[in-house]
C-alpha cells in the first residue's frame, strides 16, 4: 500500500480465521458472510483508490441485533472491525485491514420514518444521501447536504465523515443537520443520542459522533433534518481572466453581507475536463469559474443577483450567465458535481485532496499550489466550495508510472501543509481517514492528539474499531492516563468527583 503504515497484523485472530468465520455465520447466515476472496475484491478500497487490503471477512448485517452481537463477539474476542457505508471515502476511512471483521451497513437501506411537522426524516445508514430528498421533494421538502457524490453515498458514511456539499456554505455540513442517532458500541450496547428535537439534552454527544470516522461506534439510523424547498433558486455562472481575481471576489461577495445557497470554483483544466464531459456551456476562454447560487424569496434573489454581479464586474469578470431556467441552473452544477469524474478522463489517476483555509487566503493558496505544481512536476486541477474556503485540489498522475503515486502524495501533503499554514485546517469534509493521518502533528500538538485519544478510550478501550486511521501514533489507553481502580480504591480518594 505504497509504503502506507497501518497496525501489525493480529496473529492470534488470523490463526483462527476459520473459527471466527462460522461464529460469525451463526449470527449472520447464508450471503450476509463472505469470507471468499471474490466476493471480499468489492470490499478491498473504497474511493481512495490507492491504497488496497483485502478484508480478512465481510459481514452484512440487516438488523440492530445482527449488529450488537457482531460487536459484542468482536470485543469478546479482541477482533477488529472496520465499519464501512457506499465505500465513496476519500481519505481511506473504509479501508479494510488484514485482520479485522469488515462490516459494511449497506442492507440497512430503509426511510424508516418522515415527520413534515417536525421537518425531520428517520432513515437506516445505508439509505443514499439523494435519496432522502427523492423521498420528500413531492410535499416540497429536501435533505441541504448534498456532496458531488450524493447519488451514491450513504448517510452513515456521511455522518461518519462529516460530510458537506456545494451548498453547505448556507446550509451547513451534516452536523448541522443531525437531529438524533442509534449507535451501537463495540460491547454491543445500543443507544440513542438526541432525537427529533431541536437540541439534545445534556452533553453534545452527537458532536463526538459525527465525523468520529467509525472511531467510536457503529451508526444504526438516523434522524435528519429536512428543509423547505426555497421559492426561487437561480445561479450565475461568473468568468474570470485571473484566478487570483476570482478568489478576491469570493471574499468580496461574503464580505458585502451576501450568502449564496452555494459559491463553487473552477480552474480552467476542471472546467475543460467538465464541459467536455457535460456540456454544461461553461465557457473555456477564462481560467477561473465561480457558481453563485441565490435562493429565497423571488425579488431578494432578483436584488442579490444584481449586487453580485456588480462586484464581479468590479473584480475584472469577463464573463457573466445568471440561468433562466430551472433546467438551465440543474445543468450549470451538473458539470460541477460531475468535475471529478470528468476530471479521470483526461488522467489515468488523480488524488483528490480536502483543505479548508480562510477565504481571503485564496489568491495566495491558488498562487501557492501552482508553484507545488511546478516543484512537483504533477498538473493539479482545483474544484472547491469557494464560499466556505474548502478546497478540493484534484492531483493528476500515473500510478503505474514508477514513482509519481509518491509524487502525488508528496504534493499533496505539501497542500495540506499550506492549508494549515495560512490558518485553515487538514480537512473539511472528506475526513482525516489514513490520507491525512500522518499529517495530524502539523494541526495539533502532542497534548492536543492524546486528548482526543482519550475520547476514544472512552469508547473503545482495546482499539477494536477502525484502528489505524486518524491517529498517527496510538497509545494505550493505559498510557493516556485512565483512571485504574484497583482493589475498588480509587486513586486520590480525597479529591471530589462528580
Amino acid at each position: 500500500m505504497s509504503g502506507l503504515a497501518m497496525p501489525a497484523l493480529n496473529q492470534a485472530t488470523l490463526a483462527r480465521r476459520a473459527e471466527i468465520v462460522a461464529a460469525l455465520r451463526a449470527i449472520i447466515p447464508g450471503e450476509g458472510t463472505v469470507d471468499d476472496e471474490t466476493g471480499m475484491r468489492a470490499y478491498e478500497t473504497d474511493g481512495l483508490t490507492a491504497y488496497r487490503q483485502m478484508p480478512f471477512v465481510v459481514v452484512l448485517p440487516e438488523t440492530v441485533e445482527q449488529v450488537a452481537a457482531v460487536l459484542r463477539y468482536c470485543h469478546e474476542n479482541e477482533i477488529r472491525v472496520v465499519p464501512r457505508g457506499a465505500g465513496t471515502s476519500l481519505s481511506g476511512g473504509a479501508l479494510p485491514l488484514g485482520d479485522a471483521v469488515l462490516m459494511s451497513m449497506m442492507r440497512f437501506n430503509r426511510i424508516l420514518d418522515i415527520d413534515y411537522a417536525n421537518r425531520s426524516a428517520t432513515v437506516q445508514p445505508g439509505v443514499t444521501n439523494l435519496a432522502i430528498t427523492q423521498a420528500v421533494s413531492h410535499e416540497g421538502f429536501y435533505y441541504a447536504p448534498d456532496p458531488s457524490s450524493q447519488i451514491a453515498c450513504s448517510i452513515g458514511g456521511n455522518v461518519a465523515e462529516n460530510s458537506g456539499g456545494v451548498h453547505c456554505l448556507k446550509y451547513g455540513l451534516t452536523t448541522n443537520n443531525i437531529l438524533g442517532l442509534e449507535v451501537v458500541t463495540i460491547e454491543g450496547e445500543v443507544i440513542r443520542i438526541g432525537g427529533k428535537h431541536l437540541d439534545q439534552e445534556g452533553y453534545d454527544w452527537l458532536a463526538f459522533m459525527v465525523g468520529s470516522e467509525g472511531l467510536l461506534g457503529v451508526v444504526t439510523e438516523v434522524t435528519v433534518r429536512i428543509l423547505r424547498a426555497p421559492e426561487t433558486a437561480r445561479a450565475v455562472l461568473v468568468g474570470f481572466p485571473d484566478t487570483e481575481d476570482a478568489g478576491a471576489c469570493v471574499a468580496a461577495i461574503i464580505a458585502a453581507g451576501i450568502i449564496p445557497g452555494g459559491m463553487e470554483m473552477m480552474d480552467k483544466p476542471a472546467i475543460h475536463a467538465a464541459e467536455d464531459f457535460v456540456h454544461a456551456g461553461y465557457p473555456r476562454d477564462v481560467e477561473a469559474l465561480l457558481i453563485v447560487e441565490l435562493d429565497g424569496p423571488k425579488v431578494e434573489v432578483d436584488h442579490l443577483l444584481e449586487r453580485v454581479e456588480g462586484i464581479a464586474r468590479k473584480f475584472g469578470a469577463s464573463h457573466v450567465r445568471v440561468s433562466q431556467s430551472e433546467a438551465e441552473r440543474a445543468t450549470f452544477w451538473a458539470g460541477r458535481k460531475a468535475a471529478f469524474p470528468a476530471v479521470g478522463r483526461i488522467s489515468p489517476d488523480y488524488m483528490c485532496m480536502d483543505g479548508t483555509i480562510p477565504r481571503r487566503e485564496l489568491p495566495r493558496v491558488l498562487n501557492g499550489m501552482a508553484e507545488l505544481s511546478k516543484k512537483h512536476g504533477l498538473r493539479v486541477a482545483n474544484v472547491f466550495h469557494a464560499g466556505d474556503g474548502n478546497l478540493h485540489p484534484l492531483i493528476l498522475f500515473d500510478a503505474n508510472a514508477p514513482g509519481e503515486l509518491e509524487r502525488a502524495e508528496a504534493f499533496g501533503a505539501d497542500i495540506l501543509k499550506l492549508c494549515v499554514e495560512v490558518g485553515g485546517c487538514l480537512t473539511g469534509e472528506h475526513g482525516v481517514g489514513v490520507e491525512k493521518r500522518d499529517l495530524m502533528p502539523e494541526m495539533f500538538t502532542e497534548d492536543d492528539l492524546k486528548q482526543q485519544q482519550r475520547v476514544k478510550c472512552a469508547f473503545d478501550p482495546n482499539h477494536l474499531l477502525n484502528p489505524g486511521k486518524v491517529f498517527p501514533t496510538l497509545h494505550r489507553c493505559a498510557e493516556l492516563g485512565r483512571m485504574h481502580v484497583h482493589h475498588g480504591k480509587l486513586p486520590f480518594p480525597d479529591i471530589p468527583r462528580f
